[in-house]
């Protein structure tokens, strides 16, 4: 399982694990163990993700009951059972026109997108290559203008030519304190959002609602994007496939996702 340190039982309050590369398999699925074990965990569980609203019902369809939402690395939190956005940061438009001009001038070859209306709706460039999503939420934009037209609760950068990790450290450099930019894919593709808009950010205001303090936080995640969420955690755990840079900030390891890391580490962690 990787490492583990005891604690006592009531110790945590909330687990928050982010979802791709980490409760889920490759496969995209939750396996039976980890389904079982988010059974009969004894605290809430919160996904805490990058992924927008419009990803969840993969996820939710197969969970007996939907789990609250941070989305949009903490840009959108969502109560699936009221079907309600409570609280959105978006880049406005003001911040968006600045931060892509930015980019357009500082990388020749970049493609850019928005997720917009909180996270429901995807516009792109006619360079950007949608990889396996094709619904009517998803278009191609008819102008240069119209991506910066509303507020975007995401803008995505990609680039077919680099290295992930050397894009994201050239998209950070370009952008400075204008925007928060970070990855969560093994492609040269950053999701950057408005400045102070992390995981950690978004979680922490939901914990606030609820009474409960970083300290009594368990995150598990595997990418960039998690750091923030590893790091204000009580404990921050990455799974066994993570990114170097997550290893390096977390408490504790576990298994990969496709061997029920998460799943595992909970077992261990409650006396399940």
């Amino acid at each position: 399982m990787g490492s583990f340190r005891p604690v006592a039982a009531d110790t945590f309050r909330l687990v928050a694990s982010d979802i791709d590369g980490t409760l889920i398999t490759s496969e995209r699925t939750l396996s039976p163990r980890t389904l079982d074990v988010l059974s009969r965990v004894p605290v809430p569980v919160v996904v805490v993700t990058g992924r927008p609203l419009r990803w969840l019902a993969q996820l939710y369809d197969q969970l007996p009951a939907p789990l609250p939402a941070v989305c949009a690395n903490g840009a959108v939190i969502y109560d699936p059972h009221t079907d309600e956005v409570l609280r959105a940061s978006p880049l406005p438009v003001e911040l968006l026109l600045e931060v892509t001009k930015t980019l357009r001038d500082a990388v020749p070859d970049i493609s850019l997108a928005v997720e917009v209306e909180d996270g429901r709706a995807f516009l792109h460039e006619d360079t950007w290559t949608i990889r396996w999503e094709h619904d009517h939420r998803v278009r191609v934009i008819a102008s240069p203008e119209e991506l910066t037209s509303v507020p975007a609760v995401k803008l995505l950068a990609r680039s077919s030519t680099a290295d992930p990790d050397d894009f994201l450290e050239l998209i950070s450099r370009t952008l400075g304190d204008q925007a928060e930019a970070t990855r969560s894919s093994s492609s040269a593709l950053v999701e950057i959002s408005a400045a102070g808009v992390t995981k950690a950010a978004g979680l922490a205001w939901y914990c606030e609602r609820a009474g409960i303090t970083a300290d009594q936080v368990v995150a598990f995640g595997d990418m960039p994007n998690d750091i923030p969420l590893l790091s204000w955690a009580g404990r921050g755990v990455a799974v066994g496939n993570a990114h170097p840079a997550l290893r390096a900030v977390a408490d504790d390891t576990t298994g990969t996702n496709d061997a029920d890391g998460v799943a595992a580490y909970l077992t261990s962690l409650f006396n399940l």
